[in-house]
Formats: structure tokens, C-alpha cells, sequence
């Protein structure tokens, strides 16, 4: 005989007018968004992965975009908790590359011919965190082109200041001498590190107790980029295992491509100045 004596007093309704878990989560539609394209056993785990991805890269840029605003408004102690958050976030994806390589070359290429040209170079959300983080580049909108919501949507993040730009022009607020160039310019181009916003950055160092948020916020952005650094990285080594050297499903160079990407600094000062302090 079942024991029911601990189980909460709502297991046994009736949930026909009520909202349930599967309902407030929209499983139906979640748990049905997988469509494997071959009968191959792994392309589940190769869905369910990326798809994952997307839905953590969903969170991270809800925070970064939160974060971003409350840098903008000098409310510093919220832009940290998320900040902290998205950290955290790219932890976890940092994980998850544990379980795609567990894919052996002999599996993945049972079904790559399948994915025909896409690509996560593809996906509007990583594209929109790197612009939030920083990293420009006008000539990645093209492959959005044909999806004019998305496209509008990068296309904004490409021209408007980056996390990393407000964090500077709030040094500039503050009181700091910045160059003008640092403050106002084309924000669809990549930043280059400044000699002015690293003196900034190193005056911020050298006296944390007067600047206390400020250097936190410099630590925030810190962490931030070395969990994203470690995202790419082992995503390179997973594509590598899995693949080698051969050319991506989207044109890109493979495992090369990716390690060009290492090479990325997205807060250029604050990695500069760690050999002067």
C-alpha cells in the first residue's frame, strides 16, 4: 500500500482550471522543439544541447541588457548582482561542453550532413551578446539579413554604446579625464584600449577605498570576461575533438576560426594594466 501521508495537500487535483507546472512552463511546446533530422541515437543530444545554449544566452542577455541600464543610471549595486548572475551563466555552459564531448567523431558524423549549412556562427543571440559585450563588427548582420526583426534588433545593439563603453563614459561622469574619443564615437566599430581609460582604470586600483564601486565594477567585468574566455575555449577543444580540423557546417574555418576568437580581448585596459599594478 502506498504511503501518501507527506505528499503536499494540491497532489491529487484536478488541474483542468488550474495552471500546472507543465503549463506555466510551456513543456507541451518545450519538450516537442526537437526535431531530429536523421535516426541517428546522438542527434538528440546535439539539439538539446545547443538548444539549451540558446535558452541560458536568452537569460544572460536579460541581465547583461539589465546591467548595461543600471551602469547608464550609476545604480552600480544591481549591475553587480547581475553581472554576477551572467557569470555564473557562462559557468555553467563552460559545463556543458563536458556532455556534447561525449559525441565521438564516428557519431557526429553520422548525422552532420543533415545540419546542412547552419551553424551556431548563426545564432542572433550570441551575436547579440558580443555586441553588448563589445565586440563589433557590421559585417556580422549579414547572415540576418533575411529576418528583419532580428536583424533591426542587432542592429541596435551594433550602434549603441556596449556595457564596456557606459562603464567608461561612467569614469568620465565620475569626475576622470577621458579622451573625447572615448566617449563619444562610432559605436558599430570594435573598441581599442586607450591610454586614457587605462590611467583611469589604474588611479581606480590604486586607491579602492575612495573608488570602491568602481572597482568593483572593474572586478565584475573581470570575471565576466574570463568565464566568457573559458566558454570559448573549451567550446574550441569540444569542436576540435569532435571534428578535428575540418571546415564548419557554416563556411567558417572550424577549430581554427575559434581560436582566432581567443585572441579577443572584449575590456582591453583592465587586462593591461594587471602587469603595471
Amino acid at each position: 500500500m502506498t504511503d501518501t501521508t507527506h505528499l503536499p495537500d494540491g497532489a491529487y487535483a484536478n488541474f483542468k482550471n488550474e495552471m500546472s507546472y507543465g503549463d506555466y512552463l510551456g513543456l507541451d511546446a518545450l519538450l516537442s522543439a526537437q526535431h531530429p533530422k536523421s535516426a541517428e541515437h546522438n542527434e538528440l543530444l546535439f539539439i538539446i544541447q545547443h538548444q539549451a545554449t540558446e535558452l541560458w544566452m536568452k537569460l544572460a542577455l536579460h541581465e547583461l541588457t539589465a546591467a548595461r541600464d543600471a551602469v547608464i543610471a550609476g545604480h552600480l549595486n544591481p549591475a553587480f548582482k547581475m553581472l554576477a548572475r551572467v557569470s555564473r551563466i557562462m559557468n555553467n555552459l563552460i559545463q556543458s561542453w563536458d556532455i556534447l564531448s561525449t559525441l565521438t567523431p564516428t557519431e557526429y558524423s553520422s548525422f552532420r550532413e543533415t545540419l546542412g549549412k547552419s551553424s551556431g556562427f548563426q545564432s542572433h543571440q550570441y551575436r547579440a551578446l558580443e555586441f553588448l559585450f563589445g565586440n563589433k563588427n557590421p559585417a556580422l548582420l549579414k547572415p540576418f539579413a533575411h529576418r528583419a526583426e532580428i536583424h533591426a534588433m542587432l542592429s541596435e545593439l551594433l550602434h549603441r554604446p556596449s556595457l564596456y563603453d557606459e562603464s567608461i563614459r561612467l569614469l568620465g561622469a565620475r569626475g576622470f579625464v577621458l579622451d573625447a574619443s572615448a566617449l563619444s564615437r562610432d559605436w558599430s566599430q570594435p573598441y581599442t584600449a586607450n591610454a586614457a581609460v587605462k590611467a583611469a582604470w589604474r588611479a581606480v586600483y590604486a586607491d579602492p577605498a575612495t573608488y570602491w564601486d568602481l572597482y568593483e565594477l572593474a572586478e565584475k567585468l573581470v570575471d565576466l570576461e574570463d568565464y566568457f574566455r573559458q566558454w570559448r575555449h573549451r567550446h574550441m577543444t569540444t569542436v576540435q575533438r569532435v571534428i578535428g580540423f575540418k571546415r564548419g557546417t557554416g563556411g567558417t574555418s572550424g577549430v581554427n576560426y575559434l581560436k582566432s576568437l581567443l585572441e579577443v580581448q572584449l575590456f582591453p585596459e583592465l587586462w593591461d594594466l594587471r602587469t603595471e599594478l
